[in-house]
């Protein structure tokens, strides 16, 4: 089999779908799936959307494309603010987008009007994470002017937040969302469609939460993908945690000193390592490396230790275990890992509904 590779279990993913999907469903909160992590993978994709999401979010217009272009049907939302340099093709693959700056809405109406569309429009608003969104008390003089634009529907507000500054979603920036939905409802006679509380990171607030007000929808990707929420990466009951697997090949293996001998310098990478003195060592080399995937994000199945990489090999302490050149070792991989090996040409995505995965 190809090496690198990342092995996806796409019956697990499957059900870790529908599981969500009940689960938020229960409260009245629409799940919508987030393929930034998977690029967009149309096999992955396709999963999603047979388990029940209807909306599909990426942060990159190429991925909507390209989705749009493999005959994926579905609603396309484009999760980061549109660049002005690609406002007219997010008008053209996007049905709706995450904005907060007025000007780009602005912008975004003329390409749909010279379109002949009507482009979906999500208010974000800043409540304490510091990543994007227009400030509350500037929120009624923004709509004011956004819903005198042609080309532009104005379908919902949202929020993000355990991104940037690492605010948790809680019960008071929850019902200030909630809040700001029905001010705006009541003075400009809206009907908000989306009151996007933000994603995988709300699942403890709503975990605890015995009302979760107005919000209605959440953008959700890890959760779906690692079965995990990412405050505290808690399993979430009843879900998977190994949708996905990343397998390394060993290349080398010998016994060696655990300390590097010589005058240190810099490493490939602009650093100057520190090592300790552990005596002789049975070291392992995969043919994975930096440029295949976010190293510090890897979990070895076995009982062994990474002990670091550089651009395309990955050392390993293989400690007791028995290994040989041309075997095999197993990864389990978090979201930034797992992100990295989806997007490097490097690693070779495999599909399989029956891998057993462990």
């Amino acid at each position: 089999m190809a090496s690198p590779r990342i092995e996806i279990n796409l019956e697990r993913i499957g059900h870790n779908v529908r599981m969500l999907d009940a689960l938020y469903g229960a409260k009245g909160i629409k799940v919508i799936g987030v393929t930034k992590g998977v690029c967009g993978d149309p096999a992955i994709v396709e999963t999603l959307l047979k388990n029940g999401i209807e909306t599909l979010a990426d942060s990159r217009v190429s991925n909507l494309k390209n989705m749009r272009e493999a005959g994926i049907k579905a609603q396309f939302m484009l999760l980061r603010a549109p660049l002005i340099s690609e406002v007219e093709t997010v008008v053209k693959y996007a049905d709706i987008s995450l904005n907060s700056e007025l000007l780009t809405i602005k912008i975004l109406s003329k390409y749909a009007i010279a379109q002949k569309k009507s482009h979906k429009v999500i208010l974000m608003i800043e409540l304490g994470d510091l990543r994007e969104g227009i400030m509350p008390i500037d929120v009624t003089e923004i709509v004011t002017q956004i819903v005198k634009l042609e080309g532009i529907e104005l379908v919902g507000i949202g929020t993000n937040l355990a991104c940037f500054g690492g605010i948790k979603p809680d019960e008071g920036n929850m019902s200030q969302l909630s809040a700001i939905a029905g001010e705006l409802e009541e003075a400009f006679g809206l009907s908000l469609q989306f009151i996007s509380g933000g994603g995988s990171t709300n699942y403890n607030w709503f975990s605890k939460t015995k009302n979760v007000k107005r919000v209605n929808n959440l953008r959700i990707g890890e959760s779906i993908y690692l079965g995990c929420e990412p405050l505290h990466r808690t399993i979430i009951p009843k879900l998977f945690t190994d949708a996905f697997k990343l397998i390394g090949e060993v290349i080398e293996i010998k016994t060696k000193p655990s300390l590097p001998y010589g005058e240190v310098g810099q490493n490939a990478f602009g650093e100057i390592p520190v090592f300790e003195d552990q005596g002789l060592m049975r070291r392992a080399i995969l043919g994975i490396g930096l440029q295949d995937v976010t190293v510090s994000g890897l979990i070895p199945y076995l009982d062994i230790d990474i002990l670091g990489a550089s651009s395309d090999h990955l050392i390993l302490n293989v400690k007791q275990t028995i290994l040989k050149i041309g075997d095999e070792v197993s990864f389990h991989l978090n979201y930034g890992a797992l992100l990295s090996a989806m997007t490097s040409p490097y690693v070779t995505k495999q599909y399989d509904e029956s891998i057993e995965c462990k």
